[in-house]
């Protein structure tokens, strides 16, 4: 046994701790549940997609208090920047608790927390969206366009009213907003209605009415596009997916033959694809973590003479200029030896050409420099005797993105935390996505990752808009993730990304503890933000020991920074995800 590891009666479970959420006032509005329903219903002058020519009707006519509460409504609606922009996204009023419990299982209270969730966090639309007319005339407006991510979240909130309405997919298709959208402009409108059907068809897919959901795809996948705006590539990929889960489930799916090196690439964490590696160009997520997690590792070798780096996932090893530069001006403490193992799939060319790449920067600084790369089949050949560690070497350990693509394999994770705790690095920085698309419900897992992609393809709308090519291919990769995460279940749904809180209860059990981030980390991190163009749409924040950079407001990645408390005469059992 490896005395230097802890030791569990009850294994870890990655799925359990996704459901601890917070009903707060939830509680309030589906505990109690008395009240009316408002009306969402009314006429419509206009179809649902009028230019596809789908519908030709309308059904429900209003009685005069009906119609009363409907204008009402869409003047609540309308937009008025001195205010947050209002979505009425209070829970359905059921007649009582009874109620929400026979609702289907797929979309009980947590999917409707999930929601509501979205949807009230729906933020102010500040100044940047907001100018004159041009003439400086009064106090006149415009506005931008709402961004996919605005999109999602403005579906969300609507959602909810119709979440306990019974009606046949035909009505809710043709008439799921009256004139509740009527601050939206018509592409916009076109846009929430196309992601409700997508959420639609999702739940029909929850509780296994194939047939319904099937009918919603069909509409979906008549109107969305991979050509079209974010939204409707996003409910193409969505859709295209949840098209795949039925077909698994009735029997009739055929498998593919490609994919396979994206399987492979996924479930080691060892990309070095060129679009992957341009991407970090454009998309300030991936240097904004990766600077602050460098910068700690800078502040935790400061009095050390050699230091050694374990990257287990180089790419093109440009992140480690920054830490030559910092290293080579030093003045107190003068560095004998930089040394980089980079670890990588065996016959990885990639990986010596980046070595050489960084060989050059280390000589152009004068900093003695020394690289050695590690090949692997599979993550699970991860060996304590494959790392040359001298006794006077300070260790660091660089995880970018990798320990996710083990948690469906959890024997591999563990082997790699044993291997980690052995070497004992002074520092451990982990980079993950901050997200959770690892619920063993369904329909929450499809809600979460529908969100989080929203904000991530807006995301890429804007930072690439001048390289179409390059988003199309980063979207080729995204679009097999959404359907790894949407369409497989088991050992084949590898994709499972969880968020903070997850890991730091899983390190815990290492004896792992939490560094932190200094003030010097987090001006790192603002600094690279700022040099790039659309950098003031993201967000950065110190949250507990962890630092979280999102899109708009909905996170994407977080940086943390971990070392290992020696306790000797332990060990760690086995787990389960």
């Amino acid at each position: 046994m490896d005395s230097g590891l802890f030791s569990f009666y009850s294994p870890f479970d990655f799925n359990g701790i996704q459901g601890n959420y917070i009903l707060h006032d939830f509680e309030k509005d589906a505990a109690v549940i008395k009240g009316k329903h408002g009306h969402l219903f009314g006429n419509q002058e206009n179809p649902v997609f009028p230019d596809h020519g789908l519908f030709q009707e309308s059904v429900t006519k209003m009685t005069p208090d009906q119609a009363k509460q409907d204008q009402q409504l869409g003047r609540e609606l309308k937009f008025d920047f001195s205010d947050e922009f209002y979505f009425n996204s209070e829970f359905p009023r059921l007649e009582n608790a009874k109620a929400v419990k026979e609702m289907p299982a797929s979309f009980q209270l947590s999917s409707l927390e999930l929601l509501s969730n979205y949807g009230k966090s729906f933020k102010k639309l500040r100044s940047s969206n907001i100018g004159n007319n041009g003439d400086n005339k009064g106090n006149e407006r415009v506005r931008k366009k709402l961004s996919a991510e605005e999109i999602m979240r403005v579906t969300g909130a609507r959602y909810l009213q119709f979440s306990d309405m019974r009606y046949d997919d035909f009505s809710m298709v043709m008439h799921p907003f009256g004139h509740a959208l009527s601050g939206l402009s018509d592409d916009e409108t076109k846009d929430v209605e196309l992601v409700h059907l997508l959420l639609t068809a999702a739940e029909k897919v929850g509780y296994e009415q194939f047939e319904r959901a099937s009918r919603l795809l069909s509409r979906c996948e008549w109107i969305a596009s991979e050509q079209a705006n974010p939204v409707q590539r996003i409910v193409y990929y969505f859709a295209e997916a949840l098209r795949e889960r039925i077909d698994k489930a009735t029997g009739t799916f055929i498998p593919e033959e490609s994919g396979t090196r994206f399987k492979i690439e996924i479930k080691n964490g060892l990309s070095t694809s060129i679009a992957t590696v341009r991407i970090h160009q454009y998309v300030p997520f991936f240097q904004v973590t990766q600077f602050a997690g460098i910068q700690a590792i800078i502040e935790n070798v400061v009095s050390a003479n050699k230091i050694h780096i374990i990257d287990l996932q180089l790419r093109s090893g440009i992140q480690w200029t920054g830490l030559m530069q910092a290293l080579a001006e030093r003045e107190l403490c003068h560095v004998e030896l930089l040394k980089i193992t980079a670890v990588g799939l065996a016959g990885d060319e990639k990986i010596l050409e980046s070595g050489k790449r960084l060989e050059s920067v280390a000589a152009s600084f004068k900093l003695p420099f020394s690289f050695n790369a590690v090949y692997v089949r599979e993550m699970e050949d991860i060996k304590n005797e494959l790392f040359e560690i001298g006794s006077d070497e300070s260790l660091a350990v660089f995880c970018p993105l990798v320990l996710r693509t083990m948690i469906s394999r959890p024997g591999c994770l563990e082997n790699l935390m044993r291997v980690m705790k052995n070497l004992n690095p002074a520092i451990l920085v982990v980079i993950e996505i901050e997200a959770n698309h690892n619920s063993p419900s369904f329909v929450n897992r499809f809600i979460e990752t529908l969100f989080f992609y929203g904000a991530f393809f807006d995301c890429l709308d804007t930072c690439l808009e001048h390289e179409a090519q390059l988003r199309t291919e980063i979207e080729s990769i995204l679009r097999r993730g959404i359907r790894n995460i949407v369409a497989t279940e088991g050992e084949e749904r590898i994709v499972r990304n969880v968020k903070k809180e997850v890991w730091s209860t899983f390190f815990t059990r290492f004896r792992m503890v939490a560094l932190g981030f200094s003030d010097s980390s987090l001006c790192q991190a603002n600094l690279v933000l700022k040099q790039f163009r659309h950098g003031g749409c993201c967000t950065l924040e110190k949250i507990g020991n962890s630092v979280i950079v999102g899109w708009r407001g909905t996170p994407v990645q977080s940086v943390s920074a971990w070392k290992f408390a020696r306790d000797r005469g332990r060990v760690f059992g086995n787990y389960r995800f």
